[in-house]
């Protein structure tokens, strides 16, 4: 897809991938509307996009709010008289516990803003970006659909219910102009658990393979600009995956053994 004076709606933009890739997007030419929560972070990502040439509007929404999502586009067209694209980038991580343990405010929450979320904004942009020659979504799913994480299965499930939504989605469009691209990061340097407000694991000193945010939200703007179909993240994420393949209950014990000695 051209990226170039095209107009990209990317949420999550405040910080981490979704601020890398909004501005990965602008220094390739494109218009972008950042949608994030936090309004002091897309300030900050809307100051960093100054020098680029692109437009860039910003726009306080929580993509849990079926009203508000539903009234993003005509205020995204208000602004740049066109939509050219959706990235979904906006989630939320689930505090490390077994699913016996987690209360089920918790487990609303990550399914409503992971899945959900994604949807409700696959939903209201859909009929616009059918209307333009060429259009694209992407949705961001994770490592964790394709290789399940023991302590993180409802962060998984919803992550894997993106990767169903949207690779299926792929399939119903196949006959029109908008292209669906899915990405699965492994581990990314980024914000999520403290935005999301749970603690992550310490590792004890182990070192695993990391992404910076900046790498990954490089390989999200190729992905979309070559209607890459799947858009895999991070060493890590390609050794599991491939170990997955070859051994699937295998490779999802070795991890659940790896978590539970941090625990």
């Amino acid at each position: 897809m051209r990226i170039a004076d095209r107009v990209f709606v990317v949420t999550g933009a405040g910080n981490g991938m979704g601020r890398e890739v909004a501005l990965g997007l602008a220094r390739r030419g494109a218009h972008v509307a950042a949608v994030d929560l936090d309004e002091a972070g897309l300030a900050g990502t809307a100051e960093r996009a100054r020098g680029t040439g692109a437009r860039m509007s910003t726009h306080v929404l929580n993509v849990t709010d079926r009203d508000a999502v539903a009234g993003l586009p005509d205020a995204v067209l208000d602004v740049h008289g066109q939509i050219d694209g959706l990235v979904n980038i906006a989630g939320i991580a689930q505090r490390f516990a077994l699913f016996t343990d987690l209360e089920a405010d918790q487990i609303d929450r990550v399914t409503t803003v992971n899945f959900l979320g994604t949807v409700q904004m696959c939903r209201a942009f859909l009929p616009v970006l059918r209307q333009r020659p060429e259009a694209n979504i992407t949705n961001m799913s994770s490592l964790s659909a394709l290789v399940p994480f023991a302590s993180q299965v409802l962060y998984s499930a919803s992550k894997a219910a993106v990767q169903q939504f949207s690779e299926g989605l792929d399939a119903e469009l196949a006959d029109t102009n908008v292209r669906v691209v899915t990405v699965f990061p492994g581990q990314v340097s980024t914000n999520l658990a403290q935005n999301s407000g749970v603690k992550m694991l310490d590792a004890g000193g182990r070192r695993a393979p990391v992404t910076t945010p900046e790498a990954a939200g490089r390989k999200i703007v190729t992905g979309i600009a070559k209607d890459r179909y799947r858009v895999i993240i991070g060493t890590d994420a390609h050794v599991l995956y491939t170990l997955s393949r070859l051994a699937p209950r295998r490779t999802a014990r070795m991890v659940a053994k790896q978590i539970k000695s941090v625990l």
